[in-house]
């Protein structure tokens, strides 16, 4: 698949096949994502394949306690929505909720706290830097699963349960998760155009509000 095409049809998706999804498709993914940059050459970055029906029933359960409390402060306005199909959207993100243990995967990205280098701890806001070794690598798995077929969601709302997840998981100390991303064959086509902002309200040339283009 060209490159172009799996980066601009690459959008979340919310209604999954319940077809299995097989260690050989996702494979191209992970050798993609293990590929990503990342600083130091630490590579920090791991992932937990989770097929198990419990836990992901257990995974859908920590789910849906924060989801439906973001659901109601979206629908409420209290948390703004960008886009004016707002009300389409928080359904199909409260069904992907309701459905989140049927998807065929769920990957658990996670990282080494010893391999991140997080440069911002310091500044007066919410401290971002420290996934730059992470998320490049999850990027390139969704890339991966685009080229494979393959439909993708990531939610990082599980990471509130981290402490639990880690012990179901078996996942060592010193090790954060990351993002948990649904993986499966959608259920329906994947789209040709995407809605996002135009590169003029995205890009700015010297300072902060003059377009590019």
């Amino acid at each position: 698949m060209d490159l172009g095409e799996a980066v601009l049809t690459s959008m979340t998706t919310r209604y999954f096949t319940t077809d299995p999804v097989s260690d050989a498709t996702l494979e191209r993914a992970f050798d993609y994502a293990r590929h990503a940059p990342q600083g130091g050459n630490r590579q920090p970055t791991r992932f937990i394949v989770v097929r198990d029906e419990a836990k992901k029933r257990q995974l859908q359960e920590w789910y849906l306690e924060p989801w439906k409390a973001y659901l109601g402060m979206a629908r409420s306005g209290d948390i703004d929505i960008i886009g004016d199909k707002t009300s389409r959207l928080l359904d199909r993100a409260d069904h992907f909720a309701e459905h989140f243990a049927d998807v065929p995967v769920i990957v658990v990205a996670c990282g080494y706290i010893d391999g991140l280098h997080p440069t911002d701890t310091e500044l007066d806001r919410l401290s971002v830097v420290g996934g730059g070794s992470i998320y490049p690598a999850v990027q390139n798995f969704l890339l991966g699963c685009r080229e494979a077929g393959l439909g993708t969601a990531l939610t990082t709302l599980l990471c509130m349960y981290e402490p639990q997840v880690a012990e179901m998981l078996s996942i060592p100390e010193g090790v954060a998760t990351a993002a948990h991303i649904a993986v499966g064959y959608r259920a329906t086509p994947f789209p040709r155009k995407l809605d996002r902002l135009p590169l003029s309200d995205i890009v700015f040339d010297e300072t902060w509000g003059t377009p590019t283009y």
